[in-house]
């Protein structure tokens, strides 16, 4: 991957959206399952403040989350990251069909949201405000009444794994699905999950000129890695006011 800088705003003009496709398109035919985890920090290290991660968003930031998500055949979530923010799913709007159509992409990406527990409530709005069902991440330690229930509320429910959640066979199900394009949101203890076990091709980072004090975690939690994984720097955009927006990749093993 080469190093590309932009600079954002340009001489008083946002750039164009295809500039943004070229620089955030996932890489061409694709053999196995792409991780991209997408996070907004604060100066010093903030998930979030006020307990929500909006806080430190921007128009510029949710720019290339939308777009993140045109890109991708699938958005990975923890479940406590999406009942804190929130989560429906994935909106059916014109400009997202006319983009994905042009990447050959379903009209909406499915939101996969990872329980161990496979407690997602029935009355949520990622089954009940979505245009495509759910797909359900869980293990064999769910319980049986649960995993049957979000199967007949239409969820796609993916067992992987026995006690734990096995992420590396979650996404090779999620591979067999045909969906590669995995833009993943967070949480901290997802993306610190697939840290340790070594799992994450691309992060997008928006660092946000905040100072949001003690009390917000770090966007990764969880198991330790076991060794730390070098990555290089791709792309640096600066927004308005101050705001970067980071993509750092894997180094060539």
């Amino acid at each position: 991957m080469v190093f590309v800088d932009r600079l954002w705003p340009l001489d008083g003009a946002h750039p164009a959206d295809e500039e943004l496709e070229s620089l955030y398109d996932y890489p061409a035919e694709l053999d196995r399952t792409w991780l991209r985890v997408n996070f907004v920090t604060s100066l010093d290290g903030a998930v979030a403040v006020n307990g929500s991660s909006r806080g430190l968003s921007s128009p510029a930031d949710q720019r290339v989350l939308t777009l993140i998500r045109d890109l991708s055949d699938v958005v990975l979530v923890g479940l406590g990251t999406a009942v804190a923010e929130g989560y429906p799913g994935i909106r059916d709007t014109e400009a997202r069909s006319r983009r994905r159509a042009r990447f050959g992409l379903s009209k909406v990406p499915p939101i996969a949201v990872v329980t161990r527990t496979c407690a997602l409530d029935a009355e949520s709005p990622l089954l009940t405000d979505t245009v495509v069902p759910p797909i359900v991440v869980t293990c064999d330690a769910a319980p049986g009444q649960r995993t049957r229930a979000l199967s007949d509320l239409g969820a796609d429910v993916i067992v992987a794994g026995d006690g734990e959640i096995d992420l590396r066979a979650a996404l090779t199900a999620l591979d067999r699905r045909g969906l590669r394009r995995v833009g993943c949101e967070g949480g901290p203890t997802l993306f610190g999950a697939l840290v340790a076990e070594d799992l994450v091709d691309e992060l997008c980072l928006t660092v946000s000129p905040q100072l949001a004090g003690s009390g917000a975690g770090r966007i990764a939690a969880g198991p330790v890695a076991a060794a730390a994984r070098r990555m290089r720097l791709l792309s640096a955009v600066r927004a308005e006011e101050s705001l970067l927006l980071l993509r750092y990749g894997r180094l060539p093993e």
